[in-house]
């Protein structure tokens, strides 16, 4: 395995779009880093970057500390896995997994005793001799992932590999993904839109926005202190509750997650609010309230047990500690 890293990475289209602005990235050998942000933000134009499918309009790409910048993608040694699968249709599971050994020119027997070790890790080894037409779409999905372990490359790189899958099957297969990273101890670059999977998966996340890097981090250092106001509306559900205000004649941005905030008699707390929704989701609740002077309704996470029905006024309550403090104008943490 081996480590990838970015240097004033840059990209842009023909017709002046940029995709990727700037960016400088160290990805440790065998660590899984997951690339997260909205639609558009640059994060799968970012792992094109490192594959080789797209050049880089400034900047340089390093892997193990060789400059690749230059290199084609077969040169560069990594697997990338896909969201559509990409499986051969008319070959069976078998053939897919063993068809890039054959490529490279392996012998027979030693192609047969990979791929049977990595179906069997896979949980794939009863499905060899089926076509991807006779597989579910997890089973689909091991099979992509498989076709890229045996290849034993230098890192993996995986498009929002899950998203065609219903959501407890992608539940599933995720924890299988972790699992095979700690086995594997391989380099891992994940790309996701999810910021769930990006929390429950990642050893760092770096979270994009417009191209550009806001911050890159283990997941609860983004959660507990996020570094600008994108950042604290991106990581976390619901999204944490933010106001402007004004601390010593200078405009700020405050932030309480809703897991913070509890629910009080009225009069009792920071301010009171009129319960407007109220979303049961069995071990918790999540509750819309309308407060005087804001345009947002705020959010409020409670207990499953705690009675709040739509209508009722109520105080809500936080610690002093957790409140986050954003410069008003950059946006970046104070």
């Amino acid at each position: 395995m081996a480590g990838i890293s970015l240097r004033q990475a840059g990209k842009r289209f023909p017709k002046g779009q940029v995709a990727v602005e700037n960016l400088s990235l160290d990805i440790a050998d065998g660590e899984l880093l997951v690339l997260v942000g909205p639609s558009g933000s640059g994060k799968s134009t970012v792992l094109r970057l490192i594959a080789g499918l797209e050049a880089p309009s400034s900047g340089r790409i390093f892997i193990d500390g060789e400059d690749v910048t230059d290199l084609p993608p077969q040169q560069r040694d990594l697997a990338m896995v896909f969201q559509n699968y990409a499986l051969y249709p008319h070959k069976s599971v078998r053939e897919n997994l063993a068809f890039g050994l054959r490529m490279r020119g392996m012998a027979p027997t030693a192609i047969d005793e990979r791929v049977s070790r990595v179906a069997a890790a896979l949980g794939i080894d009863t499905l060899l001799d089926r076509r991807p037409a006779e597989l579910s779409g997890g089973q689909r999905q091991r099979v992509a992932l498989g076709r890229a372990i045996v290849r034993e490359p230098r890192a993996f790189l995986l498009d929002e590999p899950l998203s065609n899958l219903d959501p407890l099957l992608r539940t599933g297969t995720r924890a299988e993904l972790a699992l095979l990273h700690r086995r594997l101890s391989a380099t891992m670059v994940y790309v996701t839109h999810d910021q769930e999977e990006a929390m429950t998966l990642g050893t760092r996340i770096a979270v994009m926005n417009q191209g550009r890097l806001e911050q890159v981090g283990a997941p609860l250092e983004l959660y507990e202190r996020p570094a600008t106001v994108f950042v604290a509306r991106f990581v976390g559900a619901p999204a944490m509750n933010l106001w402007r205000d004004d601390e010593g004649g200078q405009p700020v941005t405050f932030g309480v997650r809703p897991h913070d905030i509890s629910v009080v008699a009225p009069g009792s707390g920071e301010m009171d609010g009129v319960v407007e929704v109220v979303e049961p989701l069995g071990p918790q609740t999540v509750v819309h309230l309308a407060v005087p002077g804001r345009d947002e309704l705020l959010r409020v996470m409670v207990s499953g047990t705690q009675r709040v029905n739509a209508g009722d006024c109520v105080g809500l309550r936080w610690p002093n500690d957790r409140v986050h403090v954003f410069d008003a104008n950059g946006g970046r943490r104070a």
